[in-house]
């Protein structure tokens, strides 16, 4: 897509965060936590691909949702970030490129990883269970 279709199917914040690669400010926004007997996906807003499953998402008390493993790992793509003086390993949607977030070496998944991912770069989707 073009910039300006971009800008027209997100709110400014959405456009901001992944297509800019800017950061929501800790706690401004809010993923809610696993309740027991609901399921969902976590989706990219920009392009719908899953991102993460609603079990996986913690509370790492960092002010940004986090989850301690994605859907498949062909659905995210990292690369190297060294801007702002850190360097750090940027989180990307695979299929359409937005800017998801940070992924770090201190979560409590067996592979000890921490997604922090922007909740402006997320859309959820509810998992229904099927009725007999």
């Amino acid at each position: 897509k073009t910039d300006e279709e971009w800008r027209k199917l997100l709110t400014p914040e959405q456009y901001r965060v992944t297509r800019q690669k800017g950061t929501e400010r800790p706690f401004s926004a809010t993923c809610e936590l696993p309740v027991k007997g609901r399921s969902g996906i976590y989706e990219c807003v920009c392009c719908g691909t899953a991102l993460f499953e609603y079990k996986t998402k913690f509370e790492s008390g960092t002010g940004w949702p986090s989850f301690f493993e994605p859907v498949s790992d062909l659905n995210v793509r990292l690369e190297s970030d060294n801007s702002y003086g850190m360097s750090r390993t940027e989180v990307m949607c695979a299929r359409c490129g937005a800017h998801l977030g940070h992924v770090f070496d201190d979560g409590p998944g067996s592979d000890g990883k921490r997604y922090c991912i922007n909740s402006a770069s997320l859309g959820f989707r509810r998992r229904v269970p099927l009725t007999p």
